[in-house]
């Protein structure tokens, strides 16, 4: 059962459940009036036959059969389900596509495979007769006509008898094009395969349904046909036959009629579709309106297509021929068509993939994207195809989201399609196919990384990292593909000099297990930071980033080649100074006119006042020797990119500081042997106050290091206070001073 028949199935169930109800209260009253709604249910009209003497009352076709068997067990009693033509007939028409154009691809499809099968049978040599049919070229021509409000669809391709009008157009739901496939399959198996005509990848129809979506933009339909011959008793060939044309008219209300054609309408081989449209949706008479629907969904038919006189398809679906014969003005003449832009493409993709299933695809990056200059999220800029026919325009499910700078256009003989053939219907079939295209482009973008690197790093990555950084924090299972791709600058570095993860991995130390990175916004201020000291003491290199998105990557991203990915800002960083360094140390502890620091007891002593005095702001305080030229840092694991990430996902929606989630308490760890540290110890006794103003002002120099103030505005006061003090201790000093030379005077 094709599922336009479970569709009709269902509609029927409502109809016969109605008849079920009738019958229980017929029992009750008369077992005649039982008897007689019981006959209702179980009669269904019926198109006739082609073997049947033709009635000019007889003109409704039932669809599925409703004779009931018995089994043995007389308990048990199965039927079939039945089918109301026009009910069947208007889903069909008005609730099976999404847009009411999309007739116009249906229609020129058919006409399509009537051609290609006129074309398989002269191909193979099966048609015989006076051989004039040769001469009538193989096209399509449409033609409007506003006055009449009519749209006619005309194809020179193998036309149709009446039998087969009863049989293709009297049934619904059964494919002419797909049986006629099947049987010529059959046929050619026995055969030798140099001798056939690799038919079958030109026909487009599969489900028998496209025809009726004709009724959803008019009133009436009248198909003629003239056939190109009548097949032969083996159907081995087909004969040229005298008969005239014919039509087939109906309104799409379950009933039509059919007769010979009338003298004076000329039909030549072939078949003519004319649609008498409805007058609320006369602009299907247009002409500047059928150009567009041809173009947008029927411009790669194999076949000519003219309207009014005029060819359409004038552009050649490059998609399906061999890669090596397209040439770069092919190429970009087909990227202007797909992606409605003039550059040329930055790089071409093109390929053929067997596996999941059969694909064929084309795909180009432009030499910029339109994102960055405020014109909104791109749409995806790759389309589906199925025999060289649109079914789904910029579709979001053939590659990720991130990869929506990529224009082209896949195409598939064997992706399974809804009945409307508007979307994909295996959805894992889909997914599949999605991998191994994402796949597919990653490898390339390798590839060139390699191959051409200054293309790939001045042209490609300067324009597109976001969207391979994006990729990284969406698509988890190209993470790691995707890492290998990106670049940054690193410590040890020249400004504006980029080395990959690979890179940086190569050149490190055999004791370095992990990867450390760290956020600033720009690098002179992360050369300058005090996170880079330890790094500096220890010789290790430090990737720098500067965007949020960077930190965001390296969160989601969390190892890179069985490295762990650690922030500066991390606590633990397990480095250990060089010898040098531990030298310098003892060297300057030696040094008399160095500054002494912190014994360990006094140490602790300044770790518990600085908690307990700072308490709303700070969590835990302990010493380090990760520090040289700065009194603190901030460490903290999450708190950083947390902050960061929070705060660009804010403004994005307009919010502001005023309304955000409150700091948290850090953790600060000190620098006993730092002058200001010193320095504070001494003065919480002599001066608590002034200490207290001090160690507040070391907790926000740590925050404003760490990226971390949301506004530094709040140090304003602060600083004045101090900057009074000292210019105070100054003038006294003076004053002091002052005083000394006169009395010495």
């Amino acid at each position: 059962m094709t599922q336009i028949q479970l569709a009709a199935a269902r509609a029927a169930r409502r109809q016969l459940s109605r008849f079920a109800s009738q019958q229980k209260n017929c029992l009750r009253s008369s077992p005649l009036i039982c008897q007689n709604v019981a006959d209702v249910a179980s009669n269904t009209t019926r198109f006739p036959s082609a073997n049947r003497p033709w009635s000019n009352t007889q003109y409704q076709v039932s669809f599925m059969s409703t004779e009931a068997s018995k089994s043995n067990d007389n308990s048990v009693e199965e039927m079939e389900f039945q089918a109301e033509t026009r009910q069947l007939l208007d889903i069909v028409t008005h609730s099976l596509y999404t847009d009411k154009e999309v007739f116009l691809r249906e229609l020129v499809s058919n006409a399509s495979d009537a051609l290609e099968k006129l074309r398989h049978i002269q191909a193979t040599g099966t048609i015989s007769g006076s051989g004039d049919q040769e001469s009538i070229p193989l096209e399509i021509r449409i033609t409007t006509d506003e006055a009449a409000n009519t749209l006619t669809i005309t194809d020179t391709g193998i036309g149709m008898t009446k039998e087969e009008m009863v049989s293709n157009l009297g049934t619904i739901a059964r494919s002419g094009s797909k049986a006629f496939v099947h049987e010529m399959n059959l046929k050619a198996q026995g055969a030798d395969t140099n001798d056939i005509d690799p038919f079958g990848e030109g026909i487009i129809g599969r489900f028998g349904v496209g025809f009726y979506s004709g009724f959803m933009v008019s009133d009436k339909v009248d198909v003629r046909s003239k056939s190109a011959g009548k097949v032969s008793d083996n159907e081995t060939q087909i004969t040229e036959t005298d008969d005239g044309p014919i039509v087939w008219e109906s309104t799409g209300t379950g009933k039509y009629s059919i007769s010979d054609l009338s003298e004076d309408i000329r039909q030549d081989r072939g078949t003519s579709v004319v649609l008498h449209l409805k007058p609320e949706l006369s602009q299907y008479s247009n002409e500047s309106t059928i150009e567009t629907i041809l173009k947008k969904y029927s411009n790669f038919v194999g076949f000519p297509i003219f309207l009014n006189g005029t060819r359409v398809n004038t552009i050649d679906a490059i998609w399906l021929q061999d890669p090596k014969t397209v040439d770069e003005d092919k190429h970009s003449a087909f990227y202007k068509y797909v992606s409605h832009m003039h550059d040329e493409p930055l790089s071409t993709i093109h390929f053929r993939m067997d596996a999941p299933l059969d694909i064929k695809a084309l795909f180009y990056i432009p030499s910029f994207h339109q994102e960055k200059y405020g014109m909104g999220r791109m749409e995806p800029g790759v389309s589906l195809y199925s025999r060289k026919i649109l079914i789904e325009a910029k579709s979001p499910d053939i590659l990720p989201d991130w990869c929506r700078f990529v224009k082209g256009v896949v195409d598939s003989e064997d992706l399974p399609l809804s009945i409307s053939r508007e979307k994909p219907q295996d959805t894992a079939l889909v997914g599949k196919m999605r991998k191994a295209l994402t796949r597919k482009l990653i490898s390339h973008l390798s590839r060139m990384m390699k191959k051409e690197p200054e293309k790939y790093k001045d042209e490609f990555y300067k324009e597109y990292n976001f969207f391979l950084k994006e990729g990284i924090c969406q698509d988890f299972e190209s993470q790691q593909q995707l890492s290998k791709l990106l670049y940054f600058e690193t410590s040890k570095g020249m400004a504006g000099e980029l080395v990959s993860l690979d890179e940086y991995v190569s050149k490190c130390p055999p004791e370095q297990n992990d990867i450390y990175y760290l956020f600033a916004p720009s690098r002179e201020l992360a050369l300058q930071s005090p996170y880079m000291e330890t790094f500096l003491k220890s010789k290790r290199e430090v990737i720098f980033i500067y965007s949020a998105i960077d930190d965001f990557v390296m969160a989601n991203l969390k190892q890179f080649e069985g490295r762990n990915l650690l922030s500066a800002d991390r606590s633990e960083l397990g480095l250990k100074d060089d010898d040098d360094a531990d030298k310098e140390d003892k060297d300057g502890s030696d040094d008399s006119g160095a500054t002494k620091g912190l014994t360990p007891s006094e140490a602790t002593e300044f770790c518990a006042w600085f908690q307990t005095t700072l308490a709303s702001k700070v969590s835990k305080c302990k010493t380090t020797n990760r520090l040289s030229s700065s009194p603190a840092v901030i460490t903290d694991n999450e708190s950083g990119a947390l902050r960061r990430m929070m705060r660009m996902v804010e403004t994005s929606e307009g919010g502001t500081s005023s309304n955000s989630m409150p700091l948290p308490k850090q953790t600060v760890e000190i620098n006993p042997k730092h002058e200001i540290i010193v320095g504070i110890h001494h003065l919480k006794e002599k001066d608590p106050m002034l200490a207290e103003v001090l160690a507040e002002q070391v907790v926000d120099n740590c925050l404003v290091a760490a990226g971390l103030l949301d506004d530094g505005r709040t140090m304003l006061p602060r600083l004045n206070d101090l900057m009074l003090c000292i210019v105070k201790n100054n003038v006294k000093e003076e004053e002091s001073g002052e005083k000394d030379s006169k009395k010495e005077s």
